[in-house]
């Protein structure tokens, strides 16, 4: 039976695995903060948000995306130090214009905790949601819905974390490239630090590249693919409920074009069976198909950077396998993570529901660099996609 807890009121949870949902109208940032007995994280390890999406031993993890995400967190198996784990968010918009926020706890697909955040006349741009802490050797959650002032940096500060100076990696303003012999952006430095870094790099029509430093190794480079899903196995409430049903049963797909620095070409795709390889040719792999809508953390691809001396070209492309072409409901993002790096992501707008095919973006070696291209245009298929970037593949029908 599903526990509705107002501000300030707490329930008991088992010490279990237990999912922590947050849902909202509009993109929020949300983390999750493992804290000592002085209130305090440990470390950077105890911040877990959208460019660092698991804690330091790995029972603390992030998946989803900014209007519908989870923190998974195995209680039992928290060390002993940690004495709560916090759960909030922050926003450039003040809490009135960001319409309904949701938070749910959830346990082996059962909700055991539903909280509604009444945001009405609210002036701040963060909140502690709520918070998970130990009670006479149990765990109990609490619905906090403090407000804090400020947004996430002074948020996680607070908390303890060391955050960097805003260090913007240079953007370039660019059309949509067809060729890769224009001028490439400053390359952004990827001197190490200690400290959090809570950059995120959006690509936009007017902003559509970037480049990062070359490296030796760029190590394993991940391109995650997310989107409103069909309608998960969790009942909620009445916003969780919004959301599932308008998620409709689309099956977006990501998939890849690679050319090798020797000229070879390959496509990497759920379609046809090729989910490609790491540690050999192409050094591109597409980890799995979810076509059941279960996994909130959509698809994802991986480029082994170790060998991105080997790479021409990888372009990223995502379609529409089942389900009305319709982009518009799928509110699909793709995140571009390399380490080191602050995440780049780029949203799939401006599409045409009469194209089930979107080119997102590019990633070229420019001598030795990455360059991350948006490029956000709308094809019937494979074949149109393929003949307007030049690339020579031969197409036939095929199925999963």
């Amino acid at each position: 039976m599903t526990q509705h807890l107002i501000a300030g009121a707490n329930a008991a949870v088992p010490t279990d695995n237990l999912s922590i949902r947050i849902i909202s109208a509009t993109p929020i940032d949300s983390a999750a903060y493992r804290l000592t007995a002085n209130q305090h994280v440990r470390g950077d390890g105890d911040m877990i948000f959208y460019g660092q999406t698991h804690s330091d031993d790995a029972t603390v993890s992030y998946r989803g995306h900014d209007t519908d995400c989870f923190f998974d967190i195995h209680l039992g198996q928290q060390p002993a130090s940690i004495d709560k784990i916090a759960l909030a968010f922050s926003s450039d918009q003040n809490m009135a214009s960001l319409g309904n926020i949701s938070l749910q706890v959830l346990c082996g697909g059962n909700t055991l905790i539903q909280c509604e955040v009444n945001t009405q006349g609210r002036t701040e741009k963060a909140l502690i949601l709520g918070e998970l802490y130990r009670r006479q050797g149990a765990w109990k959650f609490r619905f906090v819905s403090q407000g804090f002032d400020g947004g996430l940096k002074p948020l996680s500060e607070h908390f303890g974390v060391e955050i960097a100076d805003d260090g913007h990696a240079p953007i370039q303003s660019s059309a949509t490239p067809t060729q890769s012999n224009h001028t490439a952006p400053p390359p952004v430095s990827t001197a190490g630090s200690s400290s959090l870094n809570l950059s995120k790099i959006t690509l936009t029509k007017n902003q559509s590249s970037i480049n990062l430093a070359k490296r030796d190794d760029f190590g394993k480079i991940s391109i995650n693919l997310n989107w409103h899903q069909a309608a998960t196995k969790q009942s909620g409430g009445l916003l969780s409920n919004l959301f599932d049903s308008a998620r409709g049963g689309i099956d977006l797909d990501l998939g890849a074009f690679v050319r090798l620095s020797n000229g070879d070409l390959e496509v990497i795709q759920a379609l046809g069976g090729n989910f490609g390889q790491l540690e050999r040719a192409p050094y591109v792999k597409l980890r799995s198909d979810d076509r059941t809508g279960a996994s909130l953390d959509g698809e994802w691809l991986d480029i082994n950077g170790k060998y991105w001396q080997a790479i021409q070209e990888v372009l990223i492309y995502a379609f529409i396998y089942e389900g009305a072409p319709n982009w518009g409901q799928t509110d699909g993002k793709v995140t571009i993570q390399v380490p080191n790096q602050p995440p780049i992501e780029t949203q799939l707008t401006e599409g045409s529901n009469q194209r089930n095919m979107c080119a997102i973006a590019r990633l070229v070696n420019d001598a030795g660099s990455i360059r991350v291209e948006r490029i956000n245009h709308y094809f019937k298929g494979h074949k149109e996609m393929d003949q307007a970037f030049g690339w020579g593949f031969s197409w036939r029908a095929g199925r999963k």
